[in-house]
């Protein structure tokens, strides 16, 4: 009898000898539900003696990285930027806050099922070499440009905090945030589970005490433009949805007999709180007048001393905590392409690294930097959705079985091409329809540019070219 040669389990290595194949699933079932140690895992799937964890912990891994100035700030560009009232820009914010949430809730079920991250469930969608592409821009996306929004934001609430000079709040903010993500997993769960309730506390009050400042009536209240409306509630959908490549990421662990509609509800529950009702906090406090430079010290210049000061330290816990989530999946996304077999830890440190490097450069001009940002991130998150959660429908409507999919995720000769290039075609169109919009808002391209980035166009456009 003859046996298959021993591989990474998804694809992600060249064969290997069976025993040491034996020795890495071994790794990984040691490893189990310890806390303080480093995960051994890359994209290889978790073996069911190594699954543990109960649905409920998405909820604060979803919840805590996102009570962070990054999530005030959407709100505060809906108004300021977006030329929007408030109650207009607190519905475009509910409504692209709920869709990402949405999206979130659906792919995080592939984790219980497959055992692998987000960007190797990618593979049935894109194909083995395709997949490359969103891969690629998924790493960049969290690895560099999320990762330096979160830790200009938390540098930025240091200085204000400690007057310390900028950089060197930016190195201590950045320590602390690949300190989590080395770890792996079960830390970074761990640690969101243990910020939520200062975050909670904190951010309590000072929106209560925001919302009371605030002028939230008035002629001006409801107003905005219809671009305006579509500015903000993309802002919104991007800054939701910029999670949803990440989302198996942090279901894997789980065993397969977890209840899907918990797996669904708790990381979908925690996105759309997380976002939306700071956001809405932002959008108020951007109608009370001020003139800082500093967006943080400009959102709790209006709060008591001592209120502003905890405020400050739960923006800086807030950035390392969705910072901790960012280099982590980045690194998944990394190792997912299947060059080899990369320890995962090692890869994570030099993620931070070059996130720092971009985080440097963003000192300057943040706010700005921020808005584009969030635009991007809608240009291949939208069409790369359209076509992962088509091709995730289409499969459940053929009832194959989840060994024949697990099987092709594997299988390095598997091709898919209409996935990549209708996602192609939408980031293109994305941005020839829409990368100069943000400073006109009215304009009708910013409409059409709701549409064409949609997940359903793309949707429609992989269905056509497959069929």
């Amino acid at each position: 009898m003859t046996t298959a040669p021993a591989t990474g389990g998804d694809g992600t290595s060249p064969p290997v000898p069976p025993a040491t194949a034996a020795d890495l699933f071994s790794d990984i079932t040691a490893y189990g539900a310890h806390i303080v140690a480093v995960e051994p895992t890359g994209a290889e799937p978790v073996p069911a003696d190594a699954r543990h964890g109960r649905p409920l912990q998405l909820l604060w891994t979803w919840l805590s990285p996102n009570m962070e100035f990054a999530t005030v700030y959407i709100g505060v560009i809906s108004v300021l930027f977006f030329g929007l009232g408030f109650w207009t820009a607190v519905a475009a914010l509910l409504l692209g806050s709920a869709l990402g949430a949405l999206t979130q809730a659906v792919l995080s079920t592939g984790g219980p099922r497959f055992g692998v991250p987000q960007m190797v469930l990618s593979r049935s969608a894109f194909g083995f070499l395709g997949n490359a592409f969103p891969a690629v821009l998924n790493a960049a996306t969290a690895g560099f440009g999320w990762f330096a929004v979160n830790s200009v934001s938390g540098a930025f609430a240091l200085d204000t905090l400690t007057g310390l000079p900028t950089l060197l709040c930016l190195v201590i903010v950045v320590l602390a945030q690949i300190a989590v993500a080395y770890l792996g997993h079960n830390f970074v769960h761990s640690f969101e589970k243990y910020a939520l309730p200062v975050l909670t506390l904190v951010f309590a009050a000072a929106s209560v005490v925001t919302l009371g400042k605030a002028h939230l009536s008035g002629s001006g209240s409801t107003g905005g433009t219809a671009g305006g409306f579509m500015l903000a509630f993309s802002a919104a959908f991007g800054y939701a949805a910029g999670w949803n490549p990440f989302a198996s990421d942090y279901t894997r662990y789980l065993p397969t007999s977890a209840p899907r509609r918990l797996v669904m509800l708790f990381p979908g529950l925690g996105i759309f709180l997380g976002c939306s009702v700071l956001a809405v906090v932002g959008a108020a406090s951007a109608t009370i007048a001020g003139g800082e430079s500093n967006p943080t010290a400009a959102f709790t210049g209006h709060l008591p001393g001592w209120l502003g000061n905890l405020t400050l330290l739960a923006i800086v816990l807030g950035a390392v905590s969705a910072n901790a989530i960012n280099v982590y999946s980045a690194t998944m996304s990394f190792v997912s392409l299947g060059l080899r077999r990369l320890p995962r830890g090692p890869v994570a440190l030099v993620v931070g690294v070059l996130g720092f490097l971009v985080a440097w450069t963003g000192l300057d001009d943040a706010g700005a930097s921020y808005e584009a940002f969030l635009l991007i991130i809608s240009y291949w998150v939208a069409p790369w959705l359209g076509v992962v959660l088509t091709e995730q429908w289409l499969r459940s409507r053929t009832g194959e079985a989840d060994t024949a999919t697990a099987a092709r995720l594997a299988d390095r000769s598997f091709t898919a091409w209409a996935g990549p290039v209708a996602m192609l075609a939408g980031v293109l169109v994305s941005v020839l329809l829409f990368s100069n919009q943000q400073n006109s808002p009215a304009s009708s391209p910013t409409r059409i540019r709701a549409w064409v980035t949609s997940p359903a166009w793309w949707a429609l456009c992989w269905r056509r070219w497959c069929m």
